[in-house]
């Protein structure tokens, strides 16, 4: 079948499982509502927006929030820079500096006008305020020739032996890389040093300590001190654990089960702490420290809890309009992947990526440490990949939205995994809405992400989830699936009411554990729910839109 094309058998069998008639606008499936009564859990969810067991709140997801991206005047045009657009030779260097120079000017659009730019070398998108658009996915193409061990070196995992040859490349970076130059230059610095880099959020210095308990959903904090805190700062708050493991229990939902899981024994996961939230301060009062969005955790006594600065953070800037097609080359074992990866944010704030296509990639959108980033309007297709999506390292509140996974044009290779749209890595508030999914599956790979959401989405769920044993609880709480009609009937990771800690299941079409069978982490009662089991028909259609909806209406 064509890239990105539609099928039509697939969406029959669907509508024969329980879907109602799918009408496709813009290559998205949109269902048609027969019903209009309300899902009784979100009405449940109304009565208490921010601190309901189940379902968390995810109306800041998106860029500023979920605010619309901004459209920066056009600065420079690559073409006055000497970058071809033919495809004869490398115009790498040519748009690096015409993001250099815009970027060195307070920002703006750089445009690339129709035609195929080779690539040598990485795109780094790496000052605030710049926006690399092209004419649209159809029109500009980038053509990078070489990966990314090849441009960089070898890059090896944090963990385990460095003799083990796993590549990091298999999960981070891009050949589109969008992240502050100064962080960049220092983690290539790194990895030619030593083959490995850590990719976590930096800014260790502290600004005030957290001197009160806190409950999730709360906007306020008191500080000991806030004279280095001021209006529209932007912080990272840091919560650290006990020795008893509380941070993480509550992160699973303080479910009994927590007390007797073993945590000694799960080193990735320890590594993971503390929890490192980005969040922006609105108003100072005395002591008390208001907040733009709800707190996802509470905050205990026991747990050191600290305003902190965020180190080299990307803010403001955008990928739009451009196809990333990697040569076609054959897909590596598992964990070999030298690196034809499409597009990363790495450390990026408010930041979207509008109207990109990935083809023939290892993998194909990827977020690490990213925070309010906007990826929509997306497909990733060509050749069979490792990740589709990857949100991973503490990324928190982002949206992929109107997002397609095609086809493969060449099914997956001996030895390889393919997972789908990942989350992992204490990563929370992440939503994927309004997707259509050929391939792959609803990949939670272990690590402890919690409360996030995956809506609206159809999907041939015909891959599995990965996560290593040492990474701890596949799920937290308050994960989501909302509306998801799972077109070859398969439950994993999918149906998860009976492995997720205080989840929630609801309007997913009749499914049966067949390939992939999880086991819950946690022994006894989980206290998930489920919902209109075997009915799409759910009202709202779309949880991440309707909690938007609520949100500017006052959640009245």
């Amino acid at each position: 079948m064509p890239a990105g094309s539609f099928d039509r058998r697939r969406f029959l069998h669907a509508a024969a499982i329980g879907a109602v008639s799918v009408p496709i606008l813009g290559g998205f499936p949109r269902e048609a509502r027969a019903s209009t009564e309300t899902s009784p859990l979100w009405a449940e969810f109304l009565r208490e927006p921010f601190r309901h067991p189940q379902i968390p709140n995810i109306a800041w997801a998106g860029y500023r929030g979920g605010e619309k991206k901004p459209h920066p005047p056009v600065r420079a045009n690559v073409l006055r820079y000497g970058a071809p657009n033919d495809g004869s030779a490398d115009a790498a260097p040519a748009i690096n500096r015409a993001i250099e120079d815009v970027g060195r000017r307070g920002g703006g659009t750089v445009l690339l006008p129709p035609g195929v730019y080779r690539t040598d070398d990485v795109i780094l998108v790496g000052y605030d305020g710049v926006v690399l658009r092209g004419a649209g996915n159809s029109q500009t193409v980038i053509q990078p020739t070489r990966h990314l061990e090849d441009v960089i070196g070898v890059h090896r995992s944090r963990f385990g032996p460095i003799t083990r040859d796993d590549s990091a490349w298999s999960w981070t970076g891009g050949l589109v890389w969008v992240s502050h130059r100064d962080r960049y230059r220092a983690l290539v610095d790194e990895i030619r040093a030593t083959m490995r880099a850590p990719e976590i959020w930096t800014g260790d210095e502290t600004l005030a300590t957290v001197t009160a308990t806190a409950s999730r959903g709360d906007f306020t904090l008191t500080v000991d001190d806030p004279c280095r805190l001021q209006r529209g700062m932007r912080v990272l708050l840091k919560i650290d654990d006990d020795d008893q493991y509380g941070l993480l229990k509550h992160m699973c939902g303080d479910v009994p089960g927590t007390a007797d899981y073993v945590w000694t024994d799960k080193t990735k996961l320890v590594s993971y702490r503390p929890y490192v939230w980005p969040v922006l301060i609105t108003r100072i009062r005395g002591n008390r420290i208001e907040l733009e969005q709800p707190l996802p955790l509470d905050i205990r006594a026991g747990w050191r809890t600290r305003l902190t600065t965020t180190g080299p953070v990307i803010y403001e800037a955008g990928v739009e309009g451009i196809t990333i097609r990697l040569p076609l080359v054959p897909q590596q074992k598992h964990l070999k992947d030298k690196g034809f990866n499409g597009l990363l944010f790495q450390c990026a704030w408010n930041c979207w990526a509008d109207d990109v296509v990935v083809e023939n990639s290892d993998n194909g959108i990827i977020l690490t440490c990213a925070k309010n980033t906007t990826v929509r309007g997306t497909r990733v297709g060509g050749r069979m990949r490792h990740h589709s999506h990857a949100c991973r390292e503490q990324s928190h509140d982002n949206l992929f939205e109107d997002f397609a996974i095609d086809e493969a044009t060449v099914p997956l290779a001996a030895g390889a995994n393919h997972h789908g749209i990942n989350v992992e890595g204490l990563s929370s508030g992440n939503v994927w809405s309004n997707g259509r999914m050929d391939n792959g599956t609803f990949d939670t790979h272990r690590g402890l992400p919690f409360g996030n959401v995956r809506t609206q989405i159809t999907v041939d769920n015909d891959a599995s989830h990965g996560g290593s044993a040492d990474a701890g609880p596949l799920y937290g709480a308050r994960f989501t699936h909302w509306n998801v009609t799972v077109v070859n009937q398969r439950a994993g990771g999918v149906k998860i009411d009976g492995v997720a800690p205080y989840s929630a299941t609801v309007g997913i079409s009749e499914v049966t554990d067949f390939g992939q069978i999880d086991k819950p982490d946690f022994a006894g009662p989980l206290n998930s729910r489920l919902e209109s089991y075997g009915d799409t028909s759910v009202v709202p259609p779309n949880l991440y839109q309707a909690q938007r909806k609520a949100r500017r209406k006052g959640w009245c």
